[in-house]
């Protein structure tokens, strides 16, 4: 079985997209899904699974969840492998004290042309970007919620991406190597 991590965006905020972590439990163990845990209401969740395609899967996911709760919220599905480079990529370390103020924004494919002018003509003084194939790494250090460079960059990127802090990452490293 792999182990992959599922990346929720838009669910439990505001009230809006209500989906109990219990009730998510509960769908992943109705796909198959072994071993599972959550972080935090936002929908961050690690299981284990013999499913081969995370794309795939993650469309399965979300048409269950459409049926039990309503909405069809976005997922992106990542191998624990792609969490782990991720990590040791990261291209500020100096960084991850301050864990609030680094972000890694998961893209769901390589983006073709990003428009990197306009991403760097966005960014504070103090902030830093890098684009990898799979991640956005973004340093906002007055924070992404008064960032503009934060606010634009996946449409500017031009790929679908899920984002989270530095915090989250490693919380999520931790349950997926449990």
């Amino acid at each position: 079985m792999n182990t992959y991590i599922a990346l929720f965006r838009g669910i439990n905020v505001g009230g809006n997209n209500s989906l109990p972590m219990k009730d998510l439990i509960a769908i992943l163990e109705g796909t198959g899904a072994r071993k599972i845990q959550t972080y935090i209401q936002s929908g961050n969740a690690v299981f284990k699974s013999s499913e081969k395609n995370p794309s795939q899967f993650s469309k399965k996911l979300a048409a269950e969840i459409k049926k039990s709760h309503g909405f069809e919220p976005y997922i992106h599905i990542i191998e624990f492998e792609a969490l782990i480079k991720a990590i040791a990529e990261n291209p500020y370390p100096e960084a991850e004290t301050d864990p609030s103020s680094l972000h890694l924004g998961f893209l769901v494919s390589k983006p073709r042309s990003p428009n990197l002018e306009k991403l760097s003509s966005l960014k504070k003084e103090n902030e830093r970007f890098h684009l990898s194939d799979g991640v956005f790494y973004l340093h906002a250090p007055e924070g992404v919620g008064r960032s503009k460079l934060a606010a634009s960059s996946e449409k500017l990127i031009g790929v679908p991406m899920t984002d989270r802090n530095w915090r989250t990452v490693c919380k999520i490293r931790e349950l997926a190597g449990e």
